[in-house]
Formats: structure tokens, sequence, C-alpha cells
């Protein structure tokens, strides 16, 4: 069965393959290898471009580049134009734990974003892009997002496959919410991440039984 017809079967039977609802079935692992497979046939173009561009890597101090350089007040910074310059693996990885470090090494504004890098494929996976006005605060308790991770680990693992899950932070965003949900948003029409509520349709997520 083609890459194609997996899309279809998922997006019939979201819920019957959960990984983690009550008495679901594990997805199967050709299954999670043909849903990986069409992401990243949608964001490998769009790492390879990234990674052209000239964008400054991670510093010590996480304070990443100069994604919004100063502008003159007739030419605000447009979120596309923006999404498109920031390389999302220009940013240090940290693990999806780093909230329960005794010092969260950001604070303040950001845009954070999980990543999947699977040793079996050739490109990463972009699957959530969000932002916050307290980076070191957001990810604690309940998060929509992380409930999804765990299932997609689970399936993941119960296939056969590896996970390298990783969270970075972009701290080179404006404090006031308004310009940084656009941009938050501009990625997210660039990138198509699966498990930002605004494109769990197209993907057919099957890795929880919840509502999208």
């Amino acid at each position: 069965m083609g890459v194609g017809r997996q899309g279809e079967l998922f997006a019939a039977g979201a819920e019957s393959c959960s990984s983690s609802g009550a008495g679901a079935l594990p997805l199967r692992r050709h299954q999670v290898l043909a849903w990986q497979i069409r992401l990243a046939e949608v964001q490998q173009s769009l790492f390879e471009a990234a990674g052209s561009l000239s964008v400054p890597g991670p510093s010590p101090g996480l304070e990443q580049g100069n994604l919004f350089s100063p502008q003159p007040p007739s030419q605000p910074p447009d979120p596309a134009a923006l999404a498109a310059r920031l390389n999302p693996l220009a940013f240090a990885p940290q693990s999806l734990q780093f909230w329960r470090w005794p010092q969260p090494p950001q604070a303040g504004a950001a845009l954070y974003l999980v990543i999947d890098q699977p040793p079996h494929l050739v490109s990463p996976l972009l699957l959530y892009v969000g932002e916050t006005g307290r980076a070191d605060q957001r990810w604690k308790g309940e998060h929509d997002c992380k409930a999804y991770l765990a299932a997609y680990a689970e399936a993941v693992l119960q296939a056969g496959f590896t996970t390298r899950l990783s969270i970075r932070f972009c701290c080179d965003v404006p404090e006031a919410a308004r310009p940084r949900r656009a941009l938050e948003q501009a990625l997210i029409r660039r990138w198509l991440p699966p498990f930002n509520k605004e494109t769990r349709r197209r993907w057919a997520t099957p890795f929880t039984a919840d509502p999208a």
C-alpha cells in the first residue's frame, strides 16, 4: 500500500488506530513509517532551503541571531519573510524535560519548536511550533502538544523505530504578543507541523484519540 493510501487509512480511522486510547491497537510499522514519510516529503525541501541560508547558529547564551533587526516604522517586519529566514535547526536542542531543571536555560518571550530527527529518515520532522511570553513556564503543567508527543513516541517505539525528540527556543522575538503570534502562524503555514491544531486535520494525526 502506498503512502497516499496510508493517508486515507488514517483519515478514515484515526481514533481506532490510536496508540493511546482505551483498547486501541498499536499502529503497525508500515503505518508509522508511511506517516513520517508523508511529513518528510513536505518538509525536507524547507529544511534544505533553511540550511542554505545565512542564519546564525546558537550561542552559549541561546541569544540566536538577529531575526528581528531594527526596521523603519513604515516598514514593519513581514511575518512570512521572517518565517522563510528562520532555520529550526539553528537553535540549540534541549530535552523535552528541560522545565524540570532547577534553572531553565531560557526565560521571557520565545518561539519554540519540537523536532524529531529519526535515524531512519533523511530529513528531520518539525512536529510543533509554539510561542510564549514565558519560556521557562509554558511547558509546565498541561499542554496539548505533550499528549501528542507522548503518544507519538510510544507508537514509534512500538513500531521498532527510534525517536530523537528535542525542543528548541528562538528567544530573538518581540515581547509584544501580537507580532510574536503572527510569526508563529507564518511558521505553521510554511512548515505545516502536524501537532498544531491548525494542521491536524491535514495530517489525520493518528497518535491520539483526543479530538483535533
